[in-house]
């Protein structure tokens, strides 16, 4: 009978919470579906009308949102094979015992803290700028011409500064799981022989698969959403070259004005990123299975 009373007490007091963590979700949601079937331009206030599907087909058939979802997957794609491959070097390279271990791992996990729209200027006017940056500084050293990474190369240079921002927290992620790899079983292969090689890929990779599995998990989440690093530094362009559906759905509401064309974009985007986290869900419930 007191277990029954604390669960509903406890219930009671969380209730609170959860009704205005409902409504902070399902507001904003409701609105932006209503938007979608409406023709909604804030040129013409008051001029709202019944589309029906039409913003969705809209923006189903518009060739920016083709290529602006194979910008999504490029820069997801991207992403997480540099914070993948790279955190595992880190995180290696931080498990060996070193003189000022502690200031080296709070040096290499700082960039994570950094907020995107500053590291997003940051690089492009310190590192990336064709004229005054770093690299151009290092190129004319050289006696080589500096290369605009901006308009040259867009989108890789969106992924590199993403994952920038993103490597610490794999790093991080991957060096906690790191540390709890039995030493033992590593000393015993290295007594039987078994080369660096051999032990990283029949011990230490293995180890890492769960820790692997929820870095892309939660990265991937996040990555679908990249908006300030595009604003900063391309604003979409050159074209359409880094515009991904989060900028493209921007560019709709805000810059062309239409709010109808803009909410379907963004249910659409919501829709496809719910497919792809219950996909990774269903991946990191069998990992954590096996």
């Amino acid at each position: 009978m007191a277990t029954a009373h604390s669960r509903t007490a406890a219930r009671l007091m969380v209730s609170p919470a959860v009704i205005l963590l409902l409504l902070w979700m399902i507001v904003p949601l409701g609105m932006t579906i209503y938007f979608s079937f409406l023709r909604y331009n804030l040129l013409n206030p008051g001029m709202e009308s019944f589309a029906g599907f039409d913003n969705y087909y809209y923006f189903l058939t518009n060739a920016a949102f083709w290529t602006a979802l194979w910008n999504t997957i490029a820069l997801v794609l991207g992403v997480l094979t540099i914070t993948i491959f790279g955190g595992i070097a880190l995180a290696l390279l931080l498990d060996q015992p070193m003189w000022g271990q502690g200031i080296v791992r709070i040096m290499v996990i700082a960039p994570f803290f950094v907020m995107p729209t500053v590291s997003a200027l940051v690089w492009k006017n310190m590192f990336m700028n064709p004229v005054n940056g770093m690299f151009a500084h290092i190129a004319k050293a050289l006696g080589w011409t500096p290369y605009d990474f901006l308009a040259q190369s867009p989108l890789l240079s969106i992924i590199g500064i993403v994952a920038w921002a993103w490597l610490p927290f794999s790093t991080l992620i991957l060096l906690t799981a790191l540390q709890s790899l039995d030493r033992e079983q590593q000393e015993a292969a290295e007594m039987d022989g078994a080369s660096v090689l051999a032990r990283f890929r029949y011990l230490t990779l293995p180890h890492l698969t769960r820790a692997i599995t929820v870095v892309i998990l939660i990265q991937t989440i996040f990555l679908l959403s990249v908006f300030a690093e595009i604003l900063v530094t391309t604003n979409g362009g050159p074209g359409t070259a880094t515009t991904n559906l989060t900028y493209l759905v921007y560019a709709q509401s805000l810059l062309s004005y239409d709010v109808g064309g803009g909410s379907a974009g963004g249910i659409i985007a919501v829709i496809l990123a719910n497919i792809v986290a219950f996909f990774l869900m269903r991946m990191i419930g069998k990992n954590l299975e096996a």
